[in-house]
C-alpha cells in the first residue's frame, strides 16, 4: 500500500509496509469498559519499593457540621427556647409521670400520660369511700392507702412502669418515700 507523504521533494511516494497498520486483534486486547472504575487510574505497585500515595488534601469549609454536636454556650444563648433532644424525647422515653401533691389535709397522687396528657388513674384521700374509713387523711397509713390504689388502678389500664421527677429542692423521703414505696412493692416499675 502506498500513501502520498508532503515533504521537501513533491515527487517522492513512500510506501507504508501491511504489518505497521494496527490490525482487530491488537485493538481489542487492550481493555475498555465504560464503567466508572475504568475512570480511575491504573496503579503499579512494585513489591521492592512500597511507596503509600499521598493522601487526599480535605478541606475544613467543605464539610457540615453534624446535626447531633453540642452546641456551644454562646449559641444556647441566643436561642435558649431551643430544646435538647433529651428535652425533645424524654416524653416517649419514659410516657407516664406520677405526680403526688400533700396538701394539709389531703393526699393527690395521679399517673398521666405525657403526649396526650391523659390521666391514667387517680387516688386521693378526698374520696366519698376513703374519707371515711381512714382515720388521718394524711398520716403513714393514708400514704400506703393511696400509693396501693395507685399501682392497682394503673395494673387496670396496662401501666406497669412510670417515672417519678422530684421537683426543685424536693427529697424523696417521709411521706412521699412511703408512696413511692408502696407502688413499687405492688408491682410497678420506677423507670
Amino acid at each position: 500500500m502506498s500513501c502520498i507523504s508532503s515533504s521537501s521533494s513533491p515527487s517522492v511516494i513512500s510506501t507504508r509496509s501491511p504489518d505497521s497498520f494496527p490490525t482487530r486483534p491488537a485493538r481489542q486486547s487492550k481493555f475498555t469498559s465504560l464503567s466508572w472504575v475504568s475512570s480511575f487510574p491504573s496503579v503499579n505497585i512494585s513489591f521492592n519499593s512500597f511507596t503509600i500515595p499521598p493522601a487526599p488534601t480535605r478541606h475544613k469549609g467543605l464539610f457540615v457540621q453534624a446535626a447531633w454536636t453540642r452546641r456551644s454556650r454562646g449559641e444556647a444563648a441566643e436561642r435558649p427556647s431551643r430544646k435538647s433532644w433529651k428535652q425533645k424525647t424524654d416524653m416517649y422515653m419514659r410516657p407516664f409521670l406520677l405526680n403526688v401533691f400533700f396538701s394539709k389535709k389531703f393526699i393527690h397522687a395521679k399517673v398521666m400520660h405525657r403526649g396526650t396528657s391523659k390521666v391514667i388513674s387517680v387516688a386521693t384521700t378526698n374520696a366519698k369511700d376513703l374519707r371515711h374509713s381512714l382515720p388521718s387523711l394524711t398520716d403513714h397509713n393514708a400514704c400506703r392507702v393511696i400509693g396501693k390504689l395507685i399501682a392497682d388502678r394503673s395494673k387496670e389500664a396496662d401501666v406497669y412502669a412510670m417515672s417519678y421527677e422530684p421537683r426543685k429542692g424536693e427529697q424523696i423521703e417521709g411521706k412521699l418515700g412511703i408512696v413511692l414505696d408502696t407502688i413499687k412493692e405492688n408491682g410497678i416499675i420506677f423507670v
